[in-house]
């Protein structure tokens, strides 16, 4: 599957890690849910070295169709809010 991180550029990342982002995501929704800025933080940075541990950059010129977009390290709780789905940010 392909990620995009907003500003950062593309990923590839093999679907069998899916379980462990979906983890991540489940707690970052809570932490939304709660107003856990704290807890909010920490979490996005760890899904986006998760993505970035796990998965391959892909060349800045490639642009391929992303699969999950997902939002830059400076996010606000705010930004990522208005990104959400009921499903949080990686749906599944």
């Amino acid at each position: 599957m392909i990620v995009r991180i907003m500003g950062e550029g593309q990923v590839r990342l093999d679907d069998s890690h899916l379980a462990e982002l979906n983890q991540l995501d489940d707690e970052l929704l809570a932490e939304m849910e709660s107003g856990d800025g704290e807890g909010f933080r920490r979490t996005l940075t760890a899904l986006l070295d998760a993505v970035h541990r796990l998965g391959t950059p892909l060349p800045d010129d490639s642009l391929e169709p992303s699969e999950l977009i997902l939002p830059s390290a400076d996010a606000t709780l705010e930004d990522v809010r208005a990104l959400l789905s009921d499903e949080g940010l990686i749906p599944g």
